[in-house]
């Protein structure tokens, strides 16, 4: 669909922008591309209801390439955005840019920093990028043969792409066997569990910082932290993320100076260095620990949801950093964000991450038109003849913008009683650890 004209558009160029993916971080992406004086056409394979209010959503999937590829030359796309780690695992750039099209994202060879955690683990012991000591298996028998002599509690990796859940922390000898049966043996994550990766269990506060990469030149955005698990108190089962906040209190200049010397800038080059230039997001999961910051994983893409809370804080046009980003120029980017914060609490399905029901419809959505503070992202949602209802265990992530996170944080959760639909839960302890700092 055509944006609403803007007095403010005038001179510009008519970009037609692609975005691949259906969650509420392609939601955030959709949400900010709408806001470029260069884009008047936004498309969204497959999209959801959210982002049908502000682009065309196509009924093709993130994984259907050869459909992707037709419709982009068939529509002139002049830019694809990949929001999703399984097709850039995948090569869906590859395929795209052997069609001539251009594309925001790493190419298949360099998206393996996040579709390999055997791979990424091994890159960083090679180039020294701090992060755990760990030891990588392609069989349960060596696996269990090793855990017979570790310390506890360790953490057990599925090693290709497990939806954010191939994580297992285990507390006891017991638990690991049990963790590398359900990985390795009974194949709980498919084929990511094919090789395992068995790592140290490190303490202390995790944050996240994402960066556009150009190839050779990285810059960081704001900082964020997720919640991970289902419960308050970070308490039940690991899901995609239950919320997160931005900027992070722990995240000092002394922190950033270590990982931007060690760390960021270093990844970077040994992507180049292996023959796999690194261009698009490259999200750094880190653990503060008492001995420095350490990596604790690499994404490929926007973190979800923490695209929902440092997009929204982003002041420049997003499709000037992407382009620069494409054309090896991000030196030539200040990259700025606003002296505020933002708090995004998830709106899930009860039940989730394991079994839960879809269909009920969403009331309160219009409560969010014309805000500027105040951000609905859909994550799982689809229009009907109902209405709008649920059709996912995340169903939105409600964010708000304030001064500081504690007014963000108090912002964030009157927001989620806008919202009303059957089954829904949430955390209420998102963002608690601002208390804290």
């Amino acid at each position: 669909m055509r944006l609403q004209p803007d007095i403010n558009k005038k001179g510009k160029s008519q970009v037609k922008v692609l975005i691949v993916g259906s969650g509420g971080r392609e939601h955030a992406i959709a949400t900010s591309v709408a806001k470029s004086k260069k884009v008047d056409q936004i498309y969204c394979a497959p999209g959801n209801a959210g982002i049908g209010m502000i682009a065309e959503c196509v009924p093709i999937g993130a994984m259907e390439f050869d459909k992707l590829a037709a419709f982009a030359r068939e529509k002139e796309i002049d830019l694809t955005i990949v929001g999703m780690d399984d097709p850039l695992v995948g090569g869906l750039v590859d395929v795209l840019e052997k069609e001539g099209l251009r594309v925001f994202g790493p190419r298949k060879n360099a998206a393996i920093l996040e579709g390999s955690k055997a791979f990424s683990k091994d890159l960083m012991k090679k180039y020294n990028i701090p992060t755990a000591v760990y030891e990588t298996f392609d069989s349960a028998e060596e696996a269990l043969k090793y855990l017979e002599s570790a310390q506890f509690p360790i953490v057990l990796k599925a090693d290709g792409l497990a939806l954010g859940k191939g994580v297992l922390i285990c507390q006891s000898l017991e638990e690991a066997k049990e963790g590398v049966k359900a990985i390795m043996l009974d194949k709980q994550f498919g084929s990511a569990g094919n090789r395992l990766v068995i790592e140290e269990f490190m303490t202390g506060r995790e944050v996240s910082v994402l960066s556009f990469v150009d190839g050779k030149t990285i810059k960081t955005m704001t900082s964020a932290q997720d919640h991970k698990r289902a419960g308050d108190g970070d308490t039940g089962l690991n899901t995609g993320g239950m919320g997160t906040f931005s900027p992070s209190p722990f995240y000092t200049e002394e922190v950033d100076a270590f990982c931007k010397k060690y760390i960021y800038q270093a990844t970077v080059d040994a992507m180049a260095k292996e023959g796999r230039e690194f261009k698009g997001i490259i999200f750094f999961g880190l653990m503060l620990t008492d001995k420095g910051p350490r990596v604790l994983e690499y994404n490929a893409r926007f973190g979800d949801p923490e695209a929902q809370v440092v997009l929204p804080r982003m002041k420049n046009d997003i499709i000037e950093v992407m382009e620069a980003c494409i054309d090896g120029k991000l030196d030539q980017i200040d990259l700025q964000f606003e002296d505020n914060a933002a708090v995004c609490v998830v709106l899930a399905s009860n039940g989730y991450p394991v079994k839960y029901e879809k269909g009920f419809p969403i009331h309160g959505l219009e409560r969010f038109e014309g805000q500027d503070s105040y951000f609905c992202f859909h994550a799982g949602t689809k229009q009907t003849d109902k209405g709008i209802v649920t059709s996912g265990g995340r169903v939105l992530g409600i964010t708000a913008k304030g001064k500081d996170l504690k007014e963000a944080r108090t912002n964030a959760y009157k927001a989620t009683e806008w919202i009303e639909f059957e089954n829904k839960y949430m955390r209420h302890d998102i963002g608690k650890a601002i208390d804290e700092a």
